[in-house]
C-alpha cells in the first residue's frame, strides 16, 4: 500500500488487495493492553466453549487468575461481538430495516457445490488492536470463496465479501446468523436480486452455522495464535497465504482427505455434511 501512488488510489489498492478501505485509516484501538491480553483469552477460550456467556466466562478468567468484574468482560465480549450460543427469548424488536428469515438447512441434503453457501463474521487479534474478519464459504465443500477485514462491524464489508464471491457462482441457499450485518437491507437485498433464497440460524444458534465455525477454529490455531501481526497488512497477507493453503493443500479429515478446492471443483466427491436435524 502506497499513500500518493502516481496511477492508483487508495481506494483502488484497497479493491486490488481485498481490502475494506476503512482498514487503511485503521488506528491502534483505545483498548488498555491488559484489556487487550483479556480479549485474547476470551476469545480462545470461546473457540472451545461457545456456550459460556459472561458469567461463566468471568469465572473462567478469575480461576485462570484474572482480577476481573462481569461487568468489563460482558462489554469485551460485546466489542469482540461474542455471545453464547444457548437459545434466548427475543426481548427486543428489530429495526424494520432488518428482516429475518427462517432457517432452511432443517434435513436439507447437502450433496453437491454451490448448493448453500455461509457467511460469518469473527474478532481477530493484532499485538496491539484488532480486526474483524468475514468469510463466505460452501458448505459442500469447506472451500473459503471470499472474505474481507475490517475494523468496523459496519455491513460494508459484508457486503463487499459477498459481491466478490458472486462474480464468480452463486449458491441456492445463503446461510447467516441473524447479526445486523446479514438482516441489514444492504445485504438481503443483493441476495433477493441473485434471485438466491436466504436462510438465517436461529437465535443464539451459532452452530447452525457450524462449518464457518470450524473454519474460525483452523484460522485462529493454525495461523493466527502462531503469528504476532503488527499491522493490518501483515494480517492481510498472512490470511491470504492461510487461506490458499487451506483451500488448496491442507487436507480436510471430512473430506475423506482431499483438499476444498478439488471437492469444490468436482475433482472429487465426498459425503455432503449434515446439516442441523
Amino acid at each position: 500500500m502506497e499513500e500518493g501512488h502516481p496511477t492508483l488510489s487508495i481506494r483502488r489498492q484497497c479493491e486490488l488487495l481485498g481490502l475494506n478501505r476503512s482498514t487503511w485509516y485503521y488506528r491502534e484501538v483505545e483498548e488498555s493492553e491488559t484489556n487487550l491480553c483479556l480479549m485474547r483469552q476470551i476469545d480462545e477460550q470461546y473457540l472451545r466453549t461457545p456456550f459460556y456467556g459472561s458469567r461463566r466466562m468471568t469465572e473462567w478468567l478469575q480461576q485462570a487468575g484474572q482480577a476481573v468484574n462481569r461487568k468489563r468482560v460482558q462489554r469485551l465480549m460485546r466489542v469482540m461481538g461474542l455471545e453464547a450460543i444457548y437459545p434466548k427469548p427475543r426481548l427486543s424488536q428489530r429495526d424494520g430495516e432488518h428482516r429475518i428469515y427462517p432457517y432452511l438447512l432443517r434435513d436439507l441434503t447437502v450433496d453437491r457445490p454451490n448448493q448453500v453457501w455461509a457467511a460469518d463474521i469473527t474478532y481477530v487479534p493484532l499485538s496491539r488492536g484488532f480486526m474483524y474478519l468475514v468469510a463466505v464459504i460452501d458448505w459442500y465443500s469447506r472451500c473459503v470463496l471470499s472474505w474481507r477485514l475490517s475494523n468496523s462491524l459496519e455491513s460494508t464489508f459484508c457486503v463487499e465479501a459477498l459481491e466478490d464471491a458472486l462474480t464468480h457462482q452463486q449458491p441456492e441457499i445463503f446461510n447467516t446468523d441473524q447479526g445486523v450485518q446479514f438482516t441489514s437491507r444492504l445485504f438481503t437485498n443483493r441476495l433477493e436480486q441473485a434471485g438466491v433464497s436466504i436462510s438465517m440460524d436461529g437465535r443464539g444458534r451459532a452452530l447452525d452455522n457450524v462449518f464457518v465455525e470450524r473454519l474460525w477454529w483452523s484460522v485462529k490455531y493454525e495461523h493466527v495464535y502462531l503469528h504476532d501481526h503488527q499491522t493490518v497488512q501483515a494480517l492481510h497477507h498472512g490470511l491470504t497465504n492461510y487461506l490458499e493453503f487451506f483451500n488448496q493443500e491442507r487436507l480436510h479429515q471430512n473430506l475423506e482427505y482431499h483438499t476444498p478446492w478439488d471437492v469444490y471443483r468436482g475433482v472429487h466427491r465426498v459425503a455432503g455434511p449434515s446439516p442441523r436435524g
